[in-house]
Parts: C-alpha cells; sequence; structure tokens
C-alpha cells in the first residue's frame, strides 16, 4: 500500500484507485509521486485480488504534469542546482518515464479518471492508460511547447495512436487547450460527462472493467500493444498462444458452461 502524502492509494471490490495527491498545486507531480506511482503500479499488477487499476487526481484536477515552477528555481530545467551534462540529466530523467510503460503493460486494464485539467506529462499519463473519462468541461493540454519543452511520459507515442500524426503535430505544436468534450470527439477520451455524473460513471466504468476475465484482458492488452511493431504473422502467432493459454483458464471454462446453461457468466479473473 503506498504511504506517500502525495499518492493515496484504496482498493475496494477488486478496483485499486491510485490518487495523484497534491490539490493545491493541481497534482503537479513531484519526485515523491512518481516514486510513489513507480512501487504501487508493479505490486498491484501481481496481486491477483486487483482486476482494474484507476489513475486520478485530488481535487478538481487529474495533474498538472512537470513542476514548472521548480525547475525555473533551478534554472536548468533539472529540478536541481547541481550542475549536469545533457546526458547525466536524460539518465535521471528516464527511470521516472517507466511510470507510463506501466500503465500501457500491466496485464489488466487502466483507466484514467480526469476531473479536470490534464497538462504536460499529466496528460502523458492519461493517454498510457488504456481509457479515459473527463469531465466535459476539463482542460486537456499537450502543454510543452508553452515551456520550450519536446515533451515526456510517452506523450509523442501514444498521441500520435490516438489522434493520428497529423493532429498529433498540431496539438503538441501549438499546446491548444481543449475540452473533454472537444477530446471525446477527437477520440482522445471514452466519456464525456458532466461534473455530477463524473463519479458514478468512473465507479461504474471501473466496476464492469474488474468484473472482465483479466487474463483474458491481460493477453488482449499484450497483442493490442504488439499490433504498433509488429507484422501481420507475429500478431497471429501471439493470439494462437494467448487463445490456447486462455482456453486453459477458469474463466473460460466457466463462461463456456454459463453459454450452455443461457446464463451470464459471472468471472473471477483467473
Amino acid at each position: 500500500m503506498s504511504n506517500t502524502p502525495h499518492l493515496a492509494e484504496s482498493i475496494v471490490d477488486g478496483v485499486a484507485t491510485l490518487t495523484m495527491n497534491r490539490p493545491e498545486a493541481r497534482n503537479a507531480m513531484s519526485g515523491e509521486m512518481i516514486q510513489g506511482l513507480m512501487e504501487a503500479l508493479p505490486r498491484l499488477a501481481m496481486d491477483a485480488n486487483v482486476r482494474c487499476v484507476v489513475l486520478t487526481g485530488a481535487g478538481s484536477a487529474f495533474c498538472a504534469g512537470g513542476d514548472v515552477k521548480g525547475f525555473a528555481a533551478a534554472g536548468d530545467g533539472s529540478g536541481s542546482s547541481a550542475p549536469t551534462t545533457v546526458e547525466q540529466r536524460a539518465q535521471a530523467l528516464r527511470p521516472g518515464f517507466e511510470v507510463s510503460r506501466m500503465l500501457h503493460e500491466m496485464p489488466k486494464p487502466t483507466l484514467a479518471a480526469i476531473p479536470g485539467a490534464a497538462a504536460g506529462a499529466g496528460c502523458s499519463l492519461a493517454l498510457a492508460c488504456d481509457l479515459r473519462i473527463a469531465v466535459d468541461s476539463a482542460k486537456i493540454t499537450t502543454a510543452f511547447s508553452k515551456v520550450g519543452l519536446s515533451g515526456d511520459y510517452g506523450m509523442s507515442y501514444f498521441l500520435p495512436l490516438l489522434v493520428g500524426h497529423t493532429k498529433a503535430r498540431e496539438l503538441m505544436f501549438t499546446a491548444q487547450v481543449i475540452t473533454g468534450e472537444q477530446a471525446l470527439a477527437l477520440g482522445l477520451i471514452n466519456k464525456s460527462v458532466t461534473v455530477e455524473e463524473f463519479p458514478n460513471v468512473v465507479n461504474t466504468m471501473a466496476a464492469q472493467l474488474a468484473a472482465l476475465p483479466t487474463v483474458a484482458l491481460g493477453y488482449m492488452k499484450k497483442n493490442l500493444n504488439a499490433s504498433n511493431t509488429q507484422s501481420l504473422s507475429q500478431i497471429l502467432d501471439s493470439e494462437a498462444m494467448s487463445m490456447a493459454r486462455c482456453f486453459t483458464t477458469e474463466d473460460h471454462k466457466g463462461a463456456a458452461q454459463a453459454f450452455v446453461e443461457k446464463r451470464a457468466p459471472e468471472f473471477k479473473g483467473r
């Protein structure tokens, strides 16, 4: 269980919720927050009692991205006053980016619940999740170009996959601010809802994901992720192996029996 003040964790009915918890700073990233995510995500991925992971922010924001005030104070964008080379700075930055890979690759569905602003690296974290629900008035922006940065936490990987290269370039170059409603029209998110509807819709979606056959969903994610770089022949091989493994699960066997008996299946995640 995460014990950092900057990251709250709860697990209820198979749904693990990680809440970025710096509402006074619109949940801007801190080293403590990133370390908390890097500890929590692999652990939750291995926890058989967890069948869905929700990432959200405390208060009225999702995550404002990096701590730009800290960058300005450091004077070199590193968040530290110690002089470093470009290579050393890159080596220091890279480990934290693993958070996006963990969200993208963990064998369980991940859901970004966006109650408000999602900017820069905060936007990247939302894009790294499998599904996204946002308040219709949420302000979403790549933000990086406004502070003279090129983008991180997988922004240049996830954004083109979701909206295409042409629109991705526009959104990254201009750092245009779009609402949750506009993000839905672009295919950037899955649902855009009112502030009043938001908690219930998030809880309903998370519960639905947690009730699905977790093992099968893990293989679905693996195959879908691989489709970005592998050939059709390689994907067909992966699909065959995944299907063979799924045939051995309790979820499949129970669902097949339920189909014969004309009743709804009850998945156990194993």
